[in-house]
């Protein structure tokens, strides 16, 4: 039997997964060649990071137009006035340092016949193998009356940045009995216990600034992850301020009206004063003019190599890709982006890759000092990634001294992982 994925080697493993796998150290005198890599997020940067490390003469290229990543794990706490933004934000210097180059465009075409990337300014980019960690876009047509603009009114701040201030700020303005609603999609999503996180650290600035006020949550599922954890922080710690209404109950969203701040559900309306709409998720939108994407709008890839099924030498990891078991998360991602690496050095040697066995963990905060978390390994069964046994997670009746240690481990592990990453 395998033995359980403790906190701690969930920590110390993000460290050791960039080494954790057998690598040929030369591959040619002059290159190894040339892998692009779309996407400068947890897994994309790995990846960058990864590849150098494993195979110093291989031409590594990241493409990633922004020049500051905003993390979404903590981003939560941003918005419940327990984080700077600026805590959140980090470059690429030492990415680049490690000898990766940076390219700071858009891509616009992939064209995979030409093994070519085309940036927004026109450059194109041939490469030998090319990676794609694009993340999740909105699927806007799945929710009629959501778009770009009513976000704008009705935020989602599901992706970090400009969004997570814009809920903070309707935060701090909404009068004290007030009302924040926040709309849950179906699974896939990104991080899947994020907007129950999310519920609970705003019910703890509510607690202390508008003890008059609810949070309301709109749910399009009937269970989510870790719901007893949550459920018993929620009792515990918030009594009656988190009413949630799931599937069953008439939860799911069916369409939105930002001219009027309306939440339209199967049973009813609802105009609270804030409302935090997530929409229905789907891969980011160059995986679908890669031609990687599915009819289900993710990628499906083989989970020993990542290498998508629709299209050849390309691979797709992080959220973007049909993970099964694994969940959409930083960890994964960045498990993930370690292993493509791998597989990617081996497959331009023309060895067999080896099988990746992945761990992945979660961590959510419901209150500053009160913390729970989710570990499993990983490792590919058919198409897809299935969980063995060694899983862990916290107990419902744990004592509060091991909520505040997890709540410390959480943020170790977050220093961890954004220093592996990026730092």
């Amino acid at each position: 039997m395998n033995a359980p994925v403790t906190r701690r080697d969930a920590i110390l493993g993000i460290a050791a997964a960039a080494t954790s796998f057998a690598v040929p150290s030369i591959l040619r005198a002059q290159s190894a060649g040339r892998v692009v890599v779309v996407g400068g997020g947890f897994g994309g940067a790995a990846c960058a990071r990864a590849l150098k490390r494993a195979q110093a003469n291989l031409q590594v290229i990241l493409i990633e137009p922004n020049a500051v990543f905003t993390s979404c794990p903590f981003s939560n706490e941003v918005i419940a006035g327990l984080r700077d933004i600026e805590s959140q934000q980090f470059g690429y210097d030492k990415v680049a340092a490690e000898g990766v180059t940076m390219i700071g465009q858009a891509v616009t075409t992939i064209e995979p016949q030409l093994r070519s990337v085309v940036t927004a300014d026109g450059v194109a980019l041939p490469y030998d193998r090319l990676v794609l960690s694009p993340g999740v876009d909105f699927h806007f047509e799945a929710l009629p009356g959501y778009d770009d603009a009513a976000s704008e009114k009705m935020p989602h701040a599901w992706k970090a940045g400009a969004q997570m201030l814009l809920l903070r700020r309707q935060l701090e303005a909404m009068p004290d009995g007030g009302t924040l609603a926040i709309a849950i999609p179906a699974n896939p999503s990104r991080c899947p216990p994020a907007p129950y996180e999310r519920a609970s650290l705003i019910a703890h600035y509510l607690k202390a600034k508008k003890p008059r006020s609810k949070v309301l949550i709109l749910d399009a599922k009937d269970n989510f992850s870790q719901q007893r954890l949550f459920e018993s922080a929620w009792k515990e710690l918030y009594g009656d301020m988190i009413e949630r209404i799931g599937l069953s109950q008439g939860g799911r969203v069916t369409s939105v009206d930002p001219a009027t701040r309306t939440i339209v559900t199967e049973f009813g309306n609802y105009t609270p004063e804030v409302a935090n709409v997530i929409p229905p998720q789907r891969a980011g939108r160059i995986a679908e003019i890669a031609g990687a994407a599915d009819a289900t709008g993710w990628c499906p890839i083989d989970p020993v190599t990542f290498e998508s099924k629709l299209v050849q030498n390309i691979h797709v990891i992080g959220d973007a890709c049909l993970g099964g078991g694994i969940p959409k998360s930083a960890s994964a991602a960045s498990a993930q982006g370690k292993a493509c690496a791998a597989a990617i050095v081996n497959l331009l040697a023309g060895r067999a890759p080896d099988t990746p066995r992945l761990i992945g963990v979660c961590y959510n905060i419901v209150a500053p000092g009160y913390g729970f978390s989710l570990a499993g390994k990983y490792q590919p069964r058919g198409d897809i990634f299935a969980e063995v046994e060694g899983g862990a997670t916290s107990p419902v009746d744990a004592p509060r001294e091991l909520r505040a240690r997890e709540a410390a481990e959480a943020e170790r592990w977050f220093q961890t992982i954004t220093a592996d990453t990026f730092g």
